[in-house]
């Protein structure tokens, strides 16, 4: 039954947060997107997409951007449509960056952090980022294939401290099993 199996389509990350209680600095956190190619799966991603941005084929799409957490729901939505990623990329790491504005900020520090994966109504992952509070970036999720084969989606989530720029240049690296 391999043969009939379509692997992992179109998925959805989704993060929410509180505000920022009234007179401290907003709370800004990014959801992040890179695919590697097959031939370096580990090494430099073929393009990143962040806050105003999106893939240049458009697979990769940033739907909803916040900046403080205000909103009902959830405040960053991004949406990957592995069925169409061009084949030449094995595959995608996702990530969570917490701007470093005013001051630094880790997870402790973020009001009700919260992440879901799903793909169409099925929920893949869910996560309140409670194992890395000291982190001020987190991977959540990777995409994997082998050649034209299915996706495939390892879950867990993996702290990084330092700063966002840092983040993106180490977010392809493997990640612990």
């Amino acid at each position: 039954m391999n043969g009939l199996n379509k692997g992992i389509r179109k998925v959805e990350i989704a993060l929410k947060w509180d505000p920022s209680p009234s007179g401290e600095a907003s709370t800004d956190l990014d959801l992040v997107a890179a695919p590697y190619r097959a031939s370096d799966p580990h090494g430099e991603p073929g393009y990143v997409v962040h806050f105003d941005s999106r893939s240049p084929d458009g697979t990769i799409t940033l739907n909803r951007d916040s900046k403080d957490g205000k909103g009902f729901g959830y405040d960053e939505v991004m949406t990957l449509e592995l069925d169409r990623l061009d084949e030449r990329y094995a595959r995608v790491v996702v990530g969570v960056v917490i701007q470093q504005h005013q001051a630094r900020r880790t997870f402790l520090g973020v009001g009700h952090p919260s992440l879901r994966i799903r793909e169409g109504y099925t929920v893949m992952a869910e996560d309140d980022f409670g194992g890395v509070l000291g982190a001020t970036a987190a991977t959540v999720a990777e995409f994997v294939r082998d050649g034209s084969g299915p996706w495939e989606f390892r879950s867990g989530v993996q702290g990084f401290e330092g700063d966002p720029a840092t983040f993106v240049r180490a977010m392809g690296v493997s990640r612990r099993p």
